[in-house]
C-alpha cells in the first residue's frame, strides 16, 4: 500500500521523529520536554504533508480547483502581464493539503520561477510581489495559468513538472511549505466562474470553473 505522505515531508518527518525519540528516551529534565516539542513537529510534518489519492474524474467541460484551501477572491487581476484575465485566489493554510493537482487535462507550456517577497499569501498584492511559480497549461480552450505563491511562511515552492509535459487533470504536479496560496488565471473569455468567495475548496475534485 502506498503511505499517503508526500515524498518531499520524509526528510522533515523522519530527523524530527529520530531526534525526538532519542531526546525522550535520554530522560533528562530538558531532554524530554525538547523530544515531545519535536514529536509534536513530527505529527505536524505528518499531518501537513498528507497525501492521499483522489480519483478525478476527467470532464473537458470542468476546471478543478489545483488545492485545498478557502476561495478569498474571485476576481481580474490588477496588474502584471495577466492584468484584467479572470483568476481565482485559494488560500492554503498550514492545516490543509499542500499537494497541488493539475485542474485541466493539457501540455505545459511553461514553467516560469519568478523570486520576490513574502507578503501574507491573502494579501492583495501576493500573486504579483511574492515569490512565485507559474505553469502555463495550453488547453484547446486556451491557456489557464496556475500560479504557486510562497507565503508569510511558505518560503519554498516545489514543482514536478516541466515544459512539454502532457498532464491530465486531477495529476499531481507540486506542493508548497508551509501554508500558501495558489492562483487559477484563465483566458480572457470562454470560462465562466462556478466557484464563490469564501467556499471552501478541495484539489482534484471541486470544480470551480466551467468552459462556456
Amino acid at each position: 500500500m502506498r503511505i499517503p505522505i508526500a515524498a518531499d515531508g520524509w526528510r522533515f518527518i523522519i530527523p524530527l521523529a529520530l531526534l525526538g525519540g532519542f531526546f525522550v528516551w535520554m530522560g533528562g529534565i530538558l531532554t524530554v520536554p525538547l523530544g515531545v516539542l519535536l514529536l509534536l513537529a513530527t505529527l505536524f510534518c505528518v499531518n501537513f504533508f498528507r497525501d492521499f489519492d483522489r480519483p478525478t474524474p476527467i470532464d473537458p467541460a470542468l476546471i478543478y480547483s489545483p488545492g485545498d484551501g478557502l476561495v478569498v477572491a474571485v476576481d481580474a487581476v490588477l496588474d502584471g502581464p495577466y492584468q484584467g484575465r479572470p483568476i481565482i485566489r485559494i488560500f492554503l493554510n498550514v492545516f490543509d493539503v499542500h499537494v497541488q493537482r493539475v485542474p485541466v487535462s493539457g501540455r505545459i507550456s511553461r514553467v516560469e520561477y519568478k523570486k520576490g517577497k513574502f507578503f501574507d499569501a491573502r494579501h492583495e498584492k501576493a500573486h504579483i510581489e511574492n515569490e512565485q511559480n507559474l505553469v502555463t497549461v495550453e488547453t484547446d480552450r486556451g491557456p489557464l495559468v496556475i500560479n504557486q505563491i510562497a507565503g508569510l511562511i511558505a518560503r519554498r515552492i516545489v514543482c514536478w513538472r516541466k515544459e512539454g509535459d502532457m498532464v491530465k487533470q486531477g495529476e499531481r504536479y507540486g506542493l508548497i511549505r508551509f501554508g500558501s496560496q495558489v492562483d487559477v488565471i484563465f483566458p480572457a473569455a470562454g470560462a465562466q466562474m462556478v466557484a464563490k468567495v469564501g467556499e471552501k475548496v478541495v484539489g482534484g475534485e471541486t470544480v470551480i470553473a466551467r468552459w462556456a
